[in-house]
């Protein structure tokens, strides 16, 4: 039996969403979520392949993953930085623009779903240094995205930016990018 048989590249992909995840510091649910490996089968590969072989240690977070959307609002730029993350997953496919809104188009657990997450926040990473927005973040501001019943996505009216609006705020914050509020739902093919 060969390691690179069919049947176990499945598995391998497995293990290797969930060491990409561990070096973005998830939390064991969430990588539990997207790659269905036990939480003891995680700890042991965190245990294995990271505090045995890695240089800096990489903190494991515990406790509950972050659930307030108002964390995104809390300054222009964290608000600019999330939409440019949401303007990722509607790039990567991750989300999707309809008529209505947005759309889920990622499915949790899917191996190729958890890569595109991956890659959208390496992205992001890449794009801000250092990064204000956790992997736990990211993945929350996906999953409120998607269900769009507390933040939904809107378009500037003067800079046409792609901005985030909190459904539940009383009034809208105004555009990261040049200050104007933004105008509810998603207009001209975003």
């Amino acid at each position: 039996m060969r390691v690179s048989d069919d049947r176990y590249t499945r598995d391998r992909l497995r293990f290797d969403l969930a060491m990409r995840l561990i070096r973005h510091e998830a939390r064991t649910c969430t990588i539990r979520l997207w790659t269905g490996l036990s939480d003891d089968r995680i700890r042991k590969l965190y245990r294995s392949y990271v505090e045995e072989r890695a240089r800096t240690d990489l903190p494991r977070h515990r406790g509950k993953s972050p659930r307030q959307t108002a964390f995104f609002f809390r300054s222009p730029d964290l608000h600019f930085e999330a939409a440019q993350l949401a303007s990722l997953y509607l790039l990567l496919g991750l989300l999707g623009a309809s008529p209505a809104g947005v759309e889920s188009r990622y499915r949790i657990g899917a191996i190729e779903s958890g890569v595109l997450l991956c890659r959208a926040y390496e992205t992001y990473v890449d794009l801000h240094e250092p990064a204000r927005i956790s992997f736990e973040h990211a993945w929350f501001l996906l999953w409120a995205l998607a269900r769009h019943t507390e933040i939904a996505l809107a378009r500037c009216e003067r800079c046409e930016g792609l901005r985030l609006r909190d459904v539940l705020a009383g009034r809208d914050a105004p555009c990261a990018v040049c200050g104007a509020p933004s105008a509810p739902g998603l207009r001209r093919g975003c």
